[in-house]
């Protein structure tokens, strides 16, 4: 399957299956409402309302953090549910509504907790974090809005490229640590761990501009409602990567001092 994003939600795959039968609708003279199809504000709010799901939902485990319980069981098990509702959703997009806001509910779950953990360490991470990940968000869609960062070809086929290898080594890396003592390069606060950090950081912030070039392409090409719902969610997984990596490299500058 050819990827034009990190996330499957946003691959061409789906995307062109969804405009083949789109393209098929219209052969066969069949009217088209414009209230079934993707729109670009139809997708911008319902990724505003995935936000608010996660945002609400990882307060239950922060609360739990803050009050001396234990949030870590919920927020494993939000993590392995959202990871399971993003991969029921890779093959069936039509289902996204659904999904959707489940995987934000869970994911929240897992959020909240890691994020309640980071701050009980070193408080004020969790805002920097945040802040940050808005930053590169709004910095990301304004270099893509006005076209000063094109989506070629080239750029994602080396997006693609480095996120896979960042994938495949966390994977080695988290297989190999389970049945020895080897520690990974990534783990720690030293300078090469932070400059990985920084590179994963980097490789996150532009797997924006995939998702956003392929809303966009989804909107002009006229693609059936519930793929805002599709889009949305593939957009919320990268953001929810971007602020993980910005936890974990704040982390590792916080346990230098």
């Amino acid at each position: 399957m050819a990827f034009n994003s990190k996330n499957p939600f946003l691959s061409n795959k789906r995307f062109s299956s969804n405009a083949v039968s789109r393209a098929e609708e219209v052969h066969e003279a069949k009217i088209i409402d414009y209230n079934q199809e993707m729109t670009l504000s139809g997708t911008i709010n319902k990724t505003a309302i995935l936000f608010l799901i996660l945002c609400a939902s990882s307060m239950i485990t922060w609360w739990m953090a803050f009050n001396g319980m234990n949030p870590m069981l919920p927020a494993i098990g939000g993590a392995i549910v959202g990871l399971i509702l993003v991969i029921i959703s890779a093959f069936k997009p039509q289902a996204s509504p659904y999904l959707a806001p489940g995987y934000a509910l869970f994911e929240g779950l897992f959020i909240g907790g890691i994020s309640a953990i980071f701050e009980l360490r070193y408080p004020g991470i969790v805002v920097n974090a945040v802040g940050a990940t808005l930053v590169t968000f709004l910095v990301c869609l304004g270099l893509y809005k006005f076209r000063i960062v094109k989506v070629t070809e080239q750029f994602k086929s080396v997006v693609v490229a480095s996120t896979l290898a960042i994938a495949t080594y966390y994977l080695i890396s988290w297989v190999v640590s389970m049945f020895t003592s080897w520690t990974p390069v990534h783990h720690g606060n030293s300078m090469m761990s932070i400059g990985i950090s920084v590179f994963v950081i980097v490789i996150a912030a532009l797997n924006l501009f995939l998702d956003f070039d392929q809303i966009e392409k989804g909107v002009q090409q006229r693609m059936p409602k519930y793929m805002e719902w599709f889009g949305a969610m593939g957009l919320m997984i990268t953001l929810v990567w971007l602020y993980v990596e910005f936890l974990r490299l704040l982390l590792k500058l916080s346990s230098k001092d």
